[in-house]
């Protein structure tokens, strides 16, 4: 699953915002494992945000899923690799005080194999890029 660093948990109290490291395949393709995010604690979630929040049950791991729609009693997160798990089909809505904050920027580091001149510029062109809202899983979710 995707998780923050013990580094960046501590650093949260001081800073509005923070680095994570995903792990794990749940929130491909949007994520992948390795991916760098920059992460703003607080403030408000709107459905189709990416959020970093505390597993319900494992409250010492943090992962990162997308806030689908709020509920009563919390919100609905969702990965976006419905074969993954480890969303709120498993352990079901998510209280509002988990929700630590929303990841607004990811980088994809630099893999071994990508040396060549085209492999570095395809690398370039998509290595940092906002995280925008989806709101298609909402519409999906509502649709069912």
């Amino acid at each position: 699953m995707p998780e923050l660093s013990q580094e960046t948990e501590r650093g949260r109290a001081v800073a509005p915002f923070g680095l994570a490291e995903v792990t794990g395949p749940s929130m491909v393709p949007t994520l992948h494992h390795g991916d760098q995010l920059l992460v703003r604690y607080g403030g408000a979630v709107r459905p189709g945000d990416v959020v970093v929040l505390r597993h319900p049950f494992q409250q010492d791991l943090l992962v990162v899923k997308r806030a689908v729609e709020r509920r009563e009693g919390g919100w609905w997160v969702l990965g976006d690799n419905p074969y993954a798990g480890g969303d709120s089909t498993d352990y079901g809505v998510v209280p509002e005080e988990l929700i630590l904050g929303t990841a607004w920027f990811r980088f994809r580091p630099v893999k071994a194999g990508q040396r060549s001149p085209l492999a570095l510029l395809r690398w370039a062109l998509s290595a940092a890029r906002p995280l925008l809202p989806d709101r298609s899983a909402s519409r999906r979710l509502r649709a069912r």
